[in-house]
């Protein structure tokens, strides 16, 4: 199966979220845990424990386990290696983007079979021109995996690029969302092509131009929960878009402890609120 059919199916049948595996120190503080490879080990797999199995997919930060260097690494790749066993989808979060060579180095590091790295989909950046994403696309679609490109995000200065228009009036954001849609079309129930739309961007694909039912694939949805986005703001943001949301929450699951009961709870809460808010 396709990424985008394996991710419709586990949206289907676990509820819409995606949990964020972000072991900032102050979590690793909070969970009463070092900030060292040993804390941030206990960390990631207790989320994985929880979570796994339970939710349709979780989305490691590869920033915070490379800044405990190749220790770091070797627990993202035991996170990756919890994902498969217990058949939960794993979004690595490197948002990497370059260009000819490097950026299929990239695409063989995280997006190859047999990488330790290589979860069931990446993030990428589109911001040296979406076509430099091609060994990212070619790598992906190759093998059964996705792609999450970096489209509407909710930081402020976002809107410098992502608004942006050119001579022809189309802005960056409608142009990368309409590249992802020509590699997804046909695909059913959806392409393997998504993007990262912030949850709290308001009304930013409508001032754009950005048409996200025409994407026909999966919309990664941060800033659900703790960081304040509920069903008004899903609906001012996605509009008929909603069913193609996953909606990610880290903080709002994560701060409720490194109790497994405790964290399947918040799990099961965050499922709950999702759902609720993209009907």
């Amino acid at each position: 199966m396709t990424f985008g059919a394996r991710l419709a199916a586990a949206m289907d049948e676990r509820g819409p979220l995606c949990v964020g595996i972000d072991p900032h120190a102050s979590l690793l503080a909070e969970w009463g845990l070092d900030d060292d490879v040993d804390g941030l080990r206990t960390f990631a797999l207790t989320v994985m424990d929880a979570v796994g199995g339970r939710v349709a997919a979780v989305k490691p930060q590869a920033a915070f386990f490379e800044r405990h260097g190749s220790r770091g690494l070797a627990v993202l790749e035991e996170v990756v290696a919890a994902g498969y066993a217990s058949g939960t989808l794993t979004i690595v979060d490197a948002k990497r983007g370059d260009i000819g060579s490097t950026m299929g180095a990239y695409a063989d590091a995280f997006l190859r079979d047999g990488s330790p790295l290589a979860g069931d989909a990446l993030t990428v950046s589109p911001y040296l021109g979406f076509g430099s994403l091609d060994p990212a696309v070619e790598a992906a679609l190759a093998t059964d995996r996705g792609l999450f490109v970096l489209c509407l995000t909710s930081n402020k200065e976002g809107a410098e690029v992502q608004h942006a228009r050119s001579e022809d009036g189309a802005s960056v954001a409608a142009t990368v969302a309409a590249r992802a849609a020509v590699l997804n079309k046909g695909a059913d129930p959806m392409g393997s092509i998504g993007l990262v739309v912030g949850a709290t961007v308001g009304d930013a694909a409508s001032h754009t131009g950005t048409d996200l039912v025409a994407v026909n694939g999966p919309l990664l949805a941060p800033g659900v929960g703790a960081q304040g986005a509920g069903a008004r703001e899903l609906t001012t943001a996605f509009g008929s878009a909603r069913r193609q949301v996953l909606a990610s929450s880290s903080r709002g699951v994560l701060r409720a402890g490194r109790d497994v009961t405790a964290l399947r709870a918040a799990a099961d809460e965050a499922i709950r609120e999702a759902s609720s808010a993209l009907r």
